[in-house]
């Protein structure tokens, strides 16, 4: 069964064409930008930055689900949190980082950034 993949248009330039973007790609850049933030463990789903490379990038968005109505966007992530960290803060860094890199990439706008949080990592609390 073939994949629905949706595509929005960002740009059209007279003249010279349009320029179209998919859901999974701001779903990509979405992923990433939410593993880099320090405490968030993965994306539920267990996918790490250190996990792309061998996996592909179509595996970062999973635990990430966009909505593009209008070029604005809402995105919902499930994460899973680093044991010890502060939910808010991680969060709230996540929520800003997530927006960021979305508006600077696409110049679509983003309305909310809505986080789950799917667990928490106790990997590290285990190695003390």
């Amino acid at each position: 069964m073939a994949e629905k993949r949706n595509t929005y248009k960002i740009q059209e330039l007279s003249g010279i064409g349009e320029v179209q973007i998919a859901d999974e790609v701001v779903a990509i850049i979405a992923g990433l930008a939410a593993t880099e933030v320090e405490g968030v463990a993965s994306m539920a789903g267990n996918i790490t930055n250190e996990l792309v490379s061998k996996l592909g990038m179509k595996n970062l968005s999973k635990g990430v689900k966009v909505t593009i109505l209008e070029s604005v966007v809402t995105v919902d992530l499930s994460l899973n949190i680093e044991y010890g960290k502060n939910i808010l803060e991680t969060s709230k860094k996540v929520q800003e980082r997530v927006k960021a890199s979305i508006e600077n990439m696409t110049g679509l706008e983003v309305a909310d950034v809505n986080i789950r949080i799917a667990s928490v990592d106790m990997e590290k609390e285990k190695g003390k």
